[in-house]
């Protein structure tokens, strides 16, 4: 298992890339390519590929493929040769998204490649699809994020994924009229699979497998996620400064619970996003990454190139293309 690392992708590159990277090599059994300038990348004890162009935070997506001999653009071109397993990068999701639909290629019958993440729910996960990359899309477009977020879901060991849609209630009716078709389109297409209409906190109470959106409804969800989820774990260390002994004692006797507890909370645990619908295992890390979100950002990817997420959504488009059964 050989993964690819953007070494210079990130608002904190390339330091904590590196040390996430290293880490990674240290604990997760697989090799690493580090790539990046070789000043930044050589001398570190795994493998490395240099590339001495940087595609920048606040590029534009054309930049991937005009700075060919960028960390990104190598290593999407690593990838795309069949030289490494899977690319991670935490840079800016434009280029990335473009440059791997464009220098990996789509998938056959995927239209639009779409970001899925496994968020934590009360049932285990919820895959959202799309969750940033597809700011706009067609009634069409979320149906194929349901084929591919099902196979993302299958993957991660769920049998029977339900699906379904998010929107602001969960009367069919609900929703401008693109949502209204998707809806229509979802339910002709999944049968019982998809169980309609779903609303925002459904996603982290699993009432689906997959819950299915735009990427900007998508990816606005996610960060609100995130930043409850802080606010969650901050709230709580704050109480207990301030509720005395009684609340310390209370929390050293829980320390084991609130462990578990901050691990399934903090947005790091998840590390990284796939891009679904790419003819390669592309993980999107995210942009303030630290290293332990670079570490499990590697994890994703290399769980993924293990478990043949690609193979899958190969598997499940074409054949449900052909049965409709999302099976």
């Amino acid at each position: 298992m050989r993964i690819a690392v953007d070494v210079m992708g990130g608002d904190r590159a390339p330091d904590e890339v590196l040390k996430g990277a290293l880490l990674a090599h240290e604990e997760l059994g697989c090799e690493i390519v580090l790539v990046g300038p070789e000043a930044v990348v050589k001398g570190k004890g795994v493998q490395f590929v240099v590339a001495e162009d940087v595609v920048k935070m606040d590029d534009k997506p054309l930049e991937v493929l005009r700075k060919k001999n960028s960390s990104m653009h190598v290593g999407l071109q690593l990838l795309k040769d069949g030289s490494v397993d899977a690319f991670v990068s935490a840079g800016a999701t434009g280029p990335l998204f473009l440059g791997s639909t464009t220098i990996v290629g789509k998938i056959e019958y995927v239209e639009r490649p779409a970001i899925g993440v496994a968020v934590p729910s009360l049932r285990g996960f919820t895959v959202l699809i799309d969750a940033g990359a597809n700011v706009k899309v067609r009634p069409e477009h979320l149906v194929d994020f349901a084929y591919m977020g099902i196979a993302y879901a299958k993957v991660l060991g769920v049998e029977d994924p339900k699906v379904g849609l998010l929107n602001i209630g969960t009367e069919e009716l609900k929703g401008y009229e693109e949502l209204k078709k998707a809806h229509e389109l979802l339910k002709e297409r999944f049968g019982e699979r998809f169980v309609g209409n779903v609303e925002g906190h459904d996603v982290n109470l699993g009432t689906v497998d997959v819950v299915v959106t735009d990427g900007f409804s998508g990816n606005v969800a996610l960060k609100t996620m995130e930043g409850v989820a802080k606010l969650v774990l901050a709230t709580m260390k704050d109480s207990i400064k301030k509720g005395g002994f009684l609340s310390i004692l209370g929390a050293i006797l829980m320390k084991k619970s609130f462990k578990l507890m901050s691990e399934k909370l903090d947005p790091r645990s998840y590390g990284g996003t796939f891009i679904l619908g790419v003819n390669g295992v592309v993980v999107k890390a995210h942009g303030s990454s630290d290293a332990k979100a670079i570490k499990n950002a590697i994890k994703v990817a290399k769980r993924g190139a293990e478990l043949g997420v690609v193979e899958e959504i190969k598997r499940g488009v074409g054949n449900v293309r052909d049965s409709g059964d999302g099976r």
